[in-house]
């Protein structure tokens, strides 16, 4: 780390090893008392990471409440890239969440989605290929993996069913920045009830409501927080075209993370198998695209 800049006020360096990036992540503390985050990667990330912090930037500009980009720069003798940032002080909206009240949940949800929406306002690329040409091709993908990959789950039939038979609503959607992997787990809630987004290294550039995909995760900690996002994000009732998105997106990783699993082991496999018998619960089998989860009388 030598030749990070201002390395020598580091009085406190701590290896972090949460989270499933590849880059090598570390708390920080300097002379002048900051709390940082430092994440390095393999010199052959560079682009990438100038895209990720520069549009970081771009998302900090907005007001939204987050781990704050503060310093981009080769180190390690050219080997590595390293992205400094702004600690968020607090934990995971995963850990905090259960012991809130229900109203508090859905409030933060709704804080979620407000965000998000502020996120999504940021434009892709104007090269950016058609949205329903890269995701039927990505869609093809997963299923040709996930029948290839040696182990199945019970009902798949009906999520490559439905998949195969909404494949029409990815015509002329949008595309925007995303966050890429949005979800309690990459969220912060300070002790005075501030929620921060954090890890941006997975964004991508695609249709705005396919960032929905990982709902699953918030929606299994917390139907109100979860209902309070979609809520937040939509200023009102979340509309049934949106469901039916979902619906697709959410079945389309469901079999993605199947063989992805398989690399961790049973115990991974586990997890997703029984992800996957959740989803098939949320939307009746694939025959109703508003999940269980969303409580649609629930307002404040």
């Amino acid at each position: 780390m030598q030749d990070i800049k201002d390395y020598n006020t580091f009085i406190k360096v701590e290896s972090i090893d949460k989270g499933w990036s590849n880059d090598k992540k570390y708390y920080i503390e300097d002379a002048d008392g900051r709390r940082l985050l430092l994440r390095i990667a393999d010199i052959s990330q560079y682009n990438r990471k100038k895209i990720e912090f520069e549009m970081m930037k771009r998302v900090a500009a907005l007001g939204v409440q987050m781990s704050q980009p503060l310093d981009f720069r080769v180190c390690n003798n050219g080997k590595s890239v390293y992205l400094l940032l702004t600690w968020c002080d607090g934990e995971e909206a995963e850990v905090i969440l259960p012991h809130l009240t229900e109203t508090e949940q859905y409030m933060l949800g709704i804080k979620s989605g407000k965000i998000l929406r502020l996120i999504h306002s940021i434009s892709a690329p104007k090269e950016q290929e058609e949205w329903s040409i890269r995701f039927n091709r990505k869609t093809d993908n997963k299923i040709e993996k996930y029948k290839a990959c040696g182990v199945k789950f019970h009902g798949d039939d009906k999520i490559i069913g439905y998949i195969e038979n909404n494949r029409h609503l990815l015509s002329d959607r949008p595309q925007c920045y995303q966050h890429g992997d949005y979800h309690v787990g990459n969220m912060i809630i300070s002790p005075d009830s501030r929620l921060s987004i954090i890890d941006f290294n997975r964004f991508d550039f695609g249709d705005p409501w396919e960032e929905f995909n990982r709902v699953v995760w918030s929606a299994t900690v917390s139907p109100h927080f979860a209902t309070g996002q979609l809520n937040g994000y939509f200023s009102g009732k979340t509309p049934i075209e949106f469901f039916r998105l979902l619906a697709f997106y959410i079945s389309s990783n469901t079999l993605s993370s199947i063989y992805w699993a398989i690399q961790f082991g049973e115990e991974e496999i586990s997890i997703m198998k029984n992800q996957a018998r959740d989803v098939l619960s949320w939307f009746d089998n694939m025959n109703n695209p508003v999940p269980t989860w969303y409580l649609q009388d629930f307002y404040i």
